[in-house]
């Protein structure tokens, strides 16, 4: 997930250059099958893949539940990994209702839009309720837990927690949705329940995301970073709570407020 490389570092400041090791974030291509139907290859930090593939599955609707899973294969080094589902589940019919319509998926944006949603919003019917200062004080953990961001400066960390702050999962990924995909791999392996739980992450809170955390039934997002448009629209049809800017002592609630207690 991290590699060593040789730079110039400049400092222009005193004008001099000078020659170090630094480190920097992977991203190579994994490729996904559903049985053995290819379904989308995923730019991604390549560790994790079996939570990534798991979570991939539940957060875009091919999956209702581990249950339903028959058997995992990774391949390695070539990065493919199949997920065999039990003989009694329609997977065409899992398919059809999906949302993505890419088969490349890029770190830099998920696997689809709000605008491309054509088939039920899901929506979130936990009455969980979180303390703010547990959700500023687990928020605020994520960068100190993130060894690789600190390593590189170029990876996203997602974390799930429950109503208490104890941790439950956390992952690192060039992006943003594959960290959030991995970490609900993480907890569905473990049987955890997600509407217990909240989501806490380092990026912006887009559509993509609010519909990866409503498909589970995770209530609330919060991130140390913004919401955007389409995140704010996604949480408002799927009764989500949306908690943006969790840093300097304040968060602002975008959406469902009363899921978190001053």
């Amino acid at each position: 997930m991290v590699r060593q490389v040789n730079i110039v570092k400049l400092d222009l400041s005193t004008g001099k250059s000078q020659e170090i090791v630094d480190y920097i974030a992977e991203e190579k291509p994994f490729y996904l099958f559903v049985n053995t139907t290819f379904w989308a290859t995923i730019l991604c930090s390549p560790s994790d893949l079996k939570e990534l593939a798991v979570g991939h599955f539940l957060s875009e609707g091919i999956l209702k539940s581990t249950g339903e899973i028959e058997e995992i294969v990774l391949k390695e080094p070539e990065s493919s990994c199949y997920v065999k589902l039990k003989p009694e589940i329609n997977v065409e019919d899992r398919v059809k209702i999906s949302r993505l319509h890419a088969r490349v998926i890029p770190s830099a944006c998920g696997s689809g839009s709000p605008y491309q949603f054509t088939g039920k919003i899901p929506k979130v019917k936990s009455n969980l309720k979180v303390k703010a200062q547990v959700i500023f004080d687990s928020v605020n953990q994520l960068n100190f837990k993130a060894e690789g961001f600190r390593r590189t400066g170029g990876l996203h960390v997602a974390a799930i927690y429950k109503a208490d702050g104890q941790l439950v999962a956390l992952a690192e990924d060039v992006g943003r949705h594959n960290a959030v995909d991995k970490v609900i791999g993480m907890a569905a392996l473990n049987n955890v329940v997600f509407g217990e739980c909240f989501l806490a992450l380092s990026g912006r809170m887009s559509g993509d995301v609010a519909f990866k955390a409503a498909k589970v039934g995770l209530p609330i997002i919060a991130s140390l970073a913004a919401a955007l448009s389409s995140g704010i629209a996604m949480a408002e049809s799927a009764n989500l709570t949306l908690a943006g800017f969790v840093r300097g002592k304040r968060i602002n609630l975008y959406t469902c407020p009363e899921r978190i207690a001053p």
